[in-house]
Parts: structure tokens; sequence; C-alpha cells
């Protein structure tokens, strides 16, 4: 309570990071101290609203670490994080200040993870990836679902997305650099597995699901989303003895099915050629995104089928515009939630439901994403 701020939002230019502005001046209470940052002061204050703002670039490492030191809590929604993200990291690891983002990179997860969990365990920071539809409705879905069946038993649980939706030029342009790092994704990946210690006892298994027909066609769906469940059930003994997890997305019919896997296929193997990836890039640039109305169109459901001691359970996320308007609700949110809410005292590299968990999950429901069993 000595800094002078309780959140800052690191970004609050971009697309994204405006939206969660205009939600945080919404939401947080009249008592809650918080401030914008970034490099450009003048685009920061044409968003009008009446908070300090703060002058940082993600390219210099001094300026960041000046701002870690003024706030308890930093959200950044500056990416694509492999590119831009580390030096934020280590500037709050060492300042021991609560770091949340909207990464949907498993090579930035995986590098954080090697490179400054420990250090954030000694400072008493909480290192938060994905605190957006990446990978929040996953996440604390599946922790709401495992929390309605038998403790001590082995859980398996499947998640099925819905949605409707248009990705921004931001979540473009993290897709393309995804797709373009695959050697060092599976490089850092390979180290993390070696620094990060396996659960005493207990197996815990998560990855996409494969083809499946449950009243419609479920599709392999290879994001960062079953990782980061992963990784929960590996830090929480909730998870049971013997966890698995398989993660889909759902259409109703077979031409679609066919339509959709087809053109990831396409879409995957064009953005292995740089100049295709260029090309991709220069359609729709960070910074844009679909109009309000669009948006106000939009809409996530995510179906969860849990399993455990000879019980079952279905559970329900959902909520509207997932890439935009929810995922702003969703950063704020958490950052609020670490800002104020009793929360686990554990630090480190954690996941929402490691570091949050219930108390995150009543807010967001509170804010009008739904949580709820279906039967």
């Amino acid at each position: 309570m000595d800094r002078p701020f309780d959140i800052v939002l690191f970004g609050a230019s971009g697309f994204t990071g405006a939206l969660t502005a205009a939600y945080l001046a919404r939401a947080a209470g009249p008592g809650t101290r918080w401030a914008l940052a970034g490099r450009d002061r003048a685009r920061l204050e044409r968003l009008g609203l009446d908070v300090p703002v703060l002058v940082a670039d993600a390219a210099d490492a001094a300026s960041l670490a000046k701002l870690a030191r003024q706030t308890r809590v930093l959200a950044t929604t500056v990416g694509p994080y492999a590119l831009h993200g580390e030096p934020l990291v280590a500037a709050c690891a060492d300042a021991g200040t609560h770091y949340l983002d909207l990464t949907g990179e498993q090579e930035f997860v995986d590098r954080v993870y090697v490179r400054y969990h420990d250090r954030a365990a000694r400072s008493g920071a909480k290192l938060v990836h994905a605190c957006g539809f990446d990978s929040i409705p996953w996440d604390l879905g599946v922790l709401y679902t495992i929390t309605r069946l038998p403790e001590g038993v082995p859980l398996r649980v499947s998640g099925f997305l819905r949605v409707h939706g248009r990705p921004s030029g931001g979540t473009a342009a993290t897709v393309l650099t995804v797709l373009g790092r695959a050697r060092q994704a599976a490089e850092q990946a390979t180290q993390r597995r070696s620094a990060e210690p396996r659960p005493k006892g207990r197996t815990v298994s998560s990855r996409p699901g494969g083809l499946r027909y449950v009243g419609g066609w479920a599709l392999p769906m290879p994001t960062v989303d079953p990782h980061i469940v992963g990784y929960s059930a590996r830090l929480l003994d909730r998870y049971g003895p013997d966890f698995t997890y398989r993660q889909h997305y759902a259409v109703r019919t077979l031409p679609r099915a066919l339509a959709t896997v087809a053109g990831a296929g396409a879409f995957a193997a064009l953005a292995q050629l740089p100049p295709a990836r260029r090309w991709m890039r220069g359609r729709v640039r960070p910074g844009e995104g679909p109009s309000p109305a669009r948006r106000a169109r939009s809409w996530f459901k995510v179906t969860f089928l849990g399993e455990g001691g000879g019980e079952r359970v279905v559970t329900e996320v959902a909520g509207g515009d997932p890439g935009y308007d929810e995922t702003a609700k969703m950063l704020a949110e958490s950052a609020l939630c670490l800002a104020f809410d009793d929360v686990p005292e554990r630090a480190g590299q954690l996941t929402t439901a490691s570091a949050m968990g219930r108390p995150l999950i009543e807010r967001l429901h509170r804010a009008g994403i739904t949580f709820r069993v279906v039967q």
C-alpha cells in the first residue's frame, strides 16, 4: 500500500487496451488508485479518462522497472508477447508486482516460467497469463466444473466451444507470430518440461481433443487453453489423483466441420511462408477491430462435461463478444481481483484458477459472464 497505484494498465491506447480502460473507468470503485501507461502520452490522454498517465516503453527496461515499482498490479495488452512482453515480466518479477496479460502464446508462457518463475516466487509477484478469452472461460470453467464432482477421485473433463465473433488486428498478429515461431516454441516447451516439477503421486493430461460426434461435430482445438488448464491441475490438488482434460471446437454439420479444418490447415500452411505472413499481416493491422454493432452481435458458449467418482455434471460458461468486450472485462476484473480480493498467498507463475479462483469467478458472474450448472 506504500505504492501510489493499485492498478496500472499498460498499452491502453490499443484497441483492446482502450476497451479495458473504459471498463475500468466504469467498474473501479471510487477508492481505486489506477493509471494508464504507454509510450505515447498524447494517445492515452485522447481516451478522455480522468486518471493519471504514465510514460513507459516496452523496449526500455529502465522505464518499465520504474513503472512496476509504482503499482501493486500491472496489466498489459502489448503484444505479440513473445516479441514485446519479456522486459515487463522481468520488471514485475523484480519489483514484487503482480502481472497480468492477454497472451495466447505458449512459447511466451513457457519462457516466462523458465526465466522468471523462481524470481517472482521470491519477490511475491504473481505472474498470471491468458487473462482474456484465452484462457479464462476454460481455466475457470474447468475449476467450476470439478468443484461439483467428488474429491480424491480420477476426474475427466471435456470442453466444447461455440462462438460467433471476429478477431482484431492484434489477435491476427499474435496468431501469425505463433504460427511463424513453431521451432522456438518447441525449444521453449522442452526447457520448461525440464524445469517444472511434476506433481507427486498425481497425473495430469490436458491437450486438444480428437474428432468426436456429440450431437454435432467436435474438432480438435490446438490453442494455449489446454496448457493453462493443465498447469492449474498440476498446481491444485483439487483436480484429483488422475486428471484428464480435452478441448474442442463445436460445429453443427459435417460440411462446416470439413470447411473449418480445411481453412485452418491452409492458413497455418501459408503462415509458414514469410511473404505470405507479411501479406496477411497487412490485411488487418493491430489497433483495428470490429465495430460496436458487430461486437454486440457476438457471443460465446463453452459447455463442459465432467465425470468422476460415478457422478456426471454439465456446466456452461457464456458471455457476449469474446475477443474484445468480454476480454476487456476479464482482464479488468482480474486486476481488480488481485488488487482487492482475498486470494491465495502463492506467488510465481500462476493461472487464473490458481491465483484467484473462486473470487474471480464470482466477480465475472456479477459482471455478466455466466457460470452455471446445466444438468
